[in-house]
């Protein structure tokens, strides 16, 4: 009986600790990347704002399980994604999971028109809940996402500047 007692009460402190320091983690998550590419923005913009070209840049756009319903809404196995704005510089659109938690990316193209170079900055921000297993879980967020996020800057950047 104290053995289970103890269990019960090394449990309860472990969740109320690893509660204390999820609160000390930010309930924002911002993941952000960046590419020079050598080509002006009218040459990019087609590329990141119709879903249908993601395929030829972002990894596993052509895979089975992606259904592309329109040039600005696709499900991504179990991701529903749909592009809510566009600009002349910015692409914002909504991705939300199965379990409902929702990310939204930007695609910012920061450089003139007139000039050759064109900076495409890719970012996804979460907001979590107090949970403290979300919290803690996002602390890996940077490298899996950043890690995806910069293969993709790689592939647009070689396919746009091959062009």
């Amino acid at each position: 009986m104290k053995l289970i007692r103890l269990a019960v009460i090394s449990i309860v402190l472990l969740f109320i600790l690893a509660t204390l320091l999820s609160a000390l983690l930010p309930s924002t998550v911002l993941v952000s990347r960046a590419v020079n590419i050598e080509r002006p923005r009218d040459s990019i913009m087609p590329f990141v704002t119709d879903i249908n070209q993601w395929a030829s840049w972002i990894e596993g756009m052509s895979d089975t399980s992606v259904m592309i319903q329109s040039a600005h809404k696709a499900k991504l196995g179990g991701t529903d994604v749909t592009i809510t704005s566009i600009t002349d510089s910015t692409v914002i659109s909504a991705w939300t999971g199965r379990n409902g938690n929702m990310q939204t990316s930007t695609m910012n193209l920061i450089g003139e028109p007139s000039k050759n170079i064109t900076i495409v900055q890719w970012q996804f921000v979460q907001k979590l809940k107090w949970y403290p297993w979300q919290k803690l879980g996002s602390i890996m967020n940077d490298k899996i996402l950043g890690t995806m996020m910069e293969k993709n800057l790689n592939r647009l950047k070689a396919l746009v500047e091959k062009k």
